[in-house]
């Protein structure tokens, strides 16, 4: 009765990875460590500015605690901006990184194929969403996601088109090392057997 039981059960498998698809965790943890370093730096550098300010008014006030007390504040507003900048930009770039390869991903599984269509589409598409939700009237979103659809596809598919080259020239070259490395490992086994067979004859 179990085993009757067990074999209604439906079976639930994972459809198989597309080939040539990127990983989309890894991909999205790359796009947020990167965001973190673009705009904890453009933080950073924006700050030069300020910090001269802060040496200007270090050398026009002579109370020693007045100068430490300057240089403490500029030294947290600095970190606090440079923090800031990193989370930010670490967020609106891991974001978009996850859903531009996450429709892509979805686009290969649909379709079957990963091509540069997909690349193409999925750059448009979340080009199109970013500029739907940036701040402004219905008619500037509007236009921010034509604008966006238009630049997103523009972008995407021309790099999408050198993407897939590379990953087809690096498969080629694996493929060949393999090849090669069959052929070595068949005239090593054949060696060895001539070997053992000598060995046998010379037992007799």
């Amino acid at each position: 009765m179990e085993t009757a039981d067990k074999a209604d059960e439906p079976i639930y498998t994972r459809s198989p990875k597309v080939a040539g698809t990127v990983n989309w965790g890894t991909a999205t943890v790359v796009g947020v460590f990167a965001g973190m370093l673009y705009g904890g730096g453009k933080e950073a550098a924006a700050s030069v500015s300020k910090d001269a300010e802060v040496m200007l008014k270090l050398g026009s006030t002579p109370d020693k605690r007045e100068q430490y007390r300057l240089m403490r504040d500029a030294m947290e507003k600095r970190f606090i901006r440079v923090t800031r900048g990193s989370i930010i930009g670490g967020v609106r770039l891991g974001v978009f990184t996850a859903a531009f390869y996450g429709l892509q991903n979805l686009l290969a599984e649909k379709r079957g194929v990963h091509d540069v269509f997909n690349i193409a589409g999925a750059g448009s598409a979340t080009a199109a969403t970013f500029g739907l939700i940036l701040p402004g009237s219905l008619k500037w979103r509007a236009r921010n996601v034509a604008l966006g659809a238009a630049l997103g596809a523009a972008v995407c598919f021309p790099l999408g088109w050198l993407h897939l080259k590379l990953v087809e020239k690096a498969n080629e070259g694996s493929l060949a090392a393999s090849r090669d490395m069959d052929r070595r490992e068949g005239a090593r086994s054949g060696v060895g057997a001539a070997i053992d067979r000598l060995e046998g004859n010379l037992s007799k």
